[in-house]
């Protein structure tokens, strides 16, 4: 069987149109249903996360503090950077996350920057829109975490490279 390079290019221009086909709000709604399947989200104890020690965010029984199996699985299935944040004092850090910082390592231990994200997720509510994450701009989304008694403890953040 002859392939031409043309169908090669087209099913690989093809391939990866549908790798990136899903929208922010859509892979934030996968990334949250993903957590929310393991169990309800809540704190207990506390975990290094960078040089920080930082409550310790739990979704069911699973920590997620330093635990990379879900943000590594959306950035496999969409091509999305995923994060997920936990709420210390008035910050929220990166717990787990396939963002890397300019050296190349993953992004935990660093807050959210106090941006638009900020504002919304600290009052509850999600955001949608371009954000700068590590110095990378981005279409993203972020959504609150909240515990069993509405509390913010945490948020949840995609993006898609611009």
């Amino acid at each position: 069987m002859k392939v031409s390079i043309t169908s090669l290019f087209t099913l690989c221009c093809m391939t990866t149109v549908s790798v990136h086909a899903a929208t922010p709000q859509e892979t934030i709604a996968a990334l949250d249903a993903r957590l929310a399947k393991i169990g309800a989200p809540r704190l207990e104890g506390t975990e290094k996360a960078g040089d920080q020690t930082v409550p310790g965010i739990y979704f069911g029984t699973r920590k997620i503090n330093n635990n990379y199996d879900v943000v590594d699985e959306i950035k496999k299935t969409s091509g999305a950077t995923a994060t997920v944040f936990v709420k210390h004092g008035e910050e929220f850090i990166r717990v787990s996350t396939n963002v890397l910082t300019p050296e190349g390592k993953r992004g935990v231990g660093t807050p959210l920057a106090r941006a638009k994200a900020y504002d919304a997720v600290s009052k509850g509510s999600p955001y949608c829109g371009a954000v700068d994450v590590l110095g990378t701009p981005f279409d993203a989304c972020y959504n609150p975490i909240k515990s069993a008694d509405g509390k913010v403890i945490g948020v949840s953040y995609i993006g898609y490279k611009k």
